[in-house]
Order: C-alpha cells, then structure tokens, then sequence
C-alpha cells in the first residue's frame, strides 16, 4: 500500500474523515503514525526558532522590567536624583534639575512610553507560544487516543482469532 493510500486509510478509519479534509494537526499527527515517528515537539524550541531579534529583546525587557530588582534600582535612582537636585548641587547652585524635577518627569514618562508596547509585544509573544504549546498539547492527545484506537483494533483482531481457534478445536 503506498503513502497517500495508507494516510487515507488511517483517516477514514480512525477519524472517519478523508485524509484531505482533515485539519493540520490532524494531518502531522496521522502522519507521524504513519511513519511511526514521534509526535512530541518542544513549544519553546519552536518559538525560540521564530522568535526575531526584536522579539527576544523584548521578552528581556518585560523580564527586567518586571523584577524586584528593576524596581529597587529604579526607586534609588529616583531617590538618589532627587536628593542630589534638591540638596546636594542646589547649595552650589548647580542642580541641573531642581524641584519639581520637570526633567526627571520627562524621562519618566519617555520610559512609560516606551515599556508599556514593549511589555504588550513580550505577552502577546506569550500568548502566541501558549497557544502554539496548546496545539502541540492536541496533537499528542490526538495521537494517544488514536494509537488506544488502533491498539483496541488489534487486540479485537487477536481475541477473534483465539476464539476461532478455540471454536476450530
């Protein structure tokens, strides 16, 4: 039997659909039975294979962006600007940014600005990888149930079999 008729035998056998109007999942996975290949595919090598050099930096940002220790240094740089332009340099006059501090404002919002869509490219990554991982989820499911499928065929075969030879006797 060759390759596209054996493919369209396990379709209509364990999906009773044609091979031709099965989904994409649907398709890798009866194809791997076919082969006997394994099914399973890592999401995140997957995604680490698509992800570009703005995705990849984007995720670091999200990542740094979001840690205590983002928000520590951050909260001391603030602190540290603020005492030096209120106290330190304004005795000799030469805070570059005194009170109310109308620079520091400006970068603020500037990093607002620019985390904020940094930050929503790095989950809409993570949503697109969740849903890349859920559909690998299927396919093996998939997989599992019609490999039970086909082992309940064979074991019905075989106990047939071992009745009809225990009839003949």
């Amino acid at each position: 039997m060759n390759g596209e008729a054996h493919l369209s035998d396990l379709a209509l056998r364990l999906l009773g659909r044609p091979f031709a109007d099965l989904d994409p999942e649907e398709s890798r996975v009866l194809e791997a039975i076919a082969k006997r290949a394994p099914t399973s595919r890592d999401a995140a090598d997957l995604d680490d294979a698509q992800a570009s050099f703005g995705d990849r930096l984007a995720d670091r940002v999200a990542a740094v962006g979001g840690s205590w220790g983002f928000i520590i240094v951050f909260t001391l740089a603030l602190f540290a600007w603020m005492l030096l332009n209120s106290e330190v340099l304004q005795r000799w006059g030469l805070a570059f940014d005194p009170y109310p501090f109308i620079f520091l404002n400006l970068m603020l919002s500037t990093l607002a600005a620019v985390q904020a869509p940094i930050i929503m490219m790095s989950q809409n990554r993570a949503s697109a990888k969740d849903r890349l991982a859920a559909s690998l989820d299927y396919e093996i499911n998939l997989r599992a149930e019609l490999e039970i499928m086909r082992l309940h065929h064979k074991i019905d075969v075989l106990t047939e079999k071992v009745e009809g030879l225990k009839g003949a006797d």
